[in-house]
């Protein structure tokens, strides 16, 4: 049975309202991205249109002829279609693993009227929290945030005060994939794995502060959305920061090491904890 990659980008993602016909699809990778530009329609659902200046951010599936009907269907778009909504292409997709050769659904060029908002970061989830302002967001601390003592030092201490519990991803691993002045600094790479890290409940007004410590807007982390084993419970799109450029893994310096152990330290399971002690040290012997 022949089948077929598709990246999605917008209401076909997880946990999205068409994430149905892509329920039985396989998950090749859940942070892959291309390029595009991504706009807000105004009618519920994103539309990328084709650049080779901006990237758009997604997921990666293999899909079966069926499956890929389907998703037809609801893109509006036929083979010999004169009057397609969007257009199915192959393009390139680049995943932590490598890249792959996909279909993408872009908007047919008669449709361009519909690109109302320009949607910045390129990733429809990221677009979506911003207009949440009430709710609080559970985000997922792996790496340095787990630890307050920077917290106290900036005074935004009091946004990290409700702790939900111990998070564990599965599929991923925590590697020093990002070089600064100093060293390394930890990133999750989807690689298969498990990381364990501290979740906190977080007003919407503290996403501000963590995207400024991150260096969002320099591009160094971005946000994503990772689903999380919470005291055997499952916990949707989390909120979390993952490297955007990866490079060959790089030594923390101790400060940093140090932040990580002892922001740890209670919350992460000893095999864990031990793992990470170890595998610094590795990457100290070979710096």
């Amino acid at each position: 049975m022949e089948r077929f990659f598709v990246f999605v980008y917008g209401t076909l993602r997880r946990h999205e309202r068409n994430y149905y016909l892509l329920k039985e699809a396989e998950l090749v990778a859940e942070q892959a991205w291309t390029e595009g530009k991504l706009f807000d329609t105004g009618f519920g659902y994103p539309a990328l249109q084709e650049s080779s200046s901006d990237v758009v951010y997604g997921e990666l599936y293999l899909v079966t002829e069926g499956q890929l009907y389907r998703l037809d269907e609801l893109e509006g778009y036929s083979v010999e279609g004169q009057d397609n909504l969007y257009n199915r292409k192959k393009q390139l997709i680049f995943h932590d693993t490598g890249k792959t050769e996909a279909f993408v659904y872009t908007i047919a060029k008669p449709n361009n009227h519909m690109l109302k908002t320009p949607i910045v970061s390129g990733d429809w989830k990221e677009y979506n929290l911003h207009l949440r302002k009430q709710d609080p967001i559970l985000y997922f601390a792996y790496g340095s945030c787990m630890d307050d003592a920077r917290f106290k030092l900036a005074k935004v201490d009091q946004y990290f005060q409700k702790v939900t519990g111990t998070g564990i991803l599965h599929g991923y691993t925590l590697r020093y994939s990002v070089k600064v002045a100093d060293g390394g600094r930890a990133d999750i790479v989807e690689e298969g794995g498990i990381v364990e890290g501290k979740v906190y409940e977080i007003p919407p007004d503290c996403v501000t502060y963590l995207y400024r410590r991150e260096g969002v807007g320099s591009c160094l982390y971005r946000p994503t959305f990772v689903d999380l084993f919470i005291n055997g419970s499952l916990y949707k799109d989390v909120l979390t920061f993952t490297v955007v450029s990866k490079e060959a893994e790089t030594a923390p310096p101790k400060h940093y090491s140090e932040e990580i152990i002892r922001g740890g330290t209670g919350f992460l399971s000893e095999a864990y904890l031990e793992k990470l002690k170890n595998h610094i040290n590795i990457l100290c012997k070979q710096s």
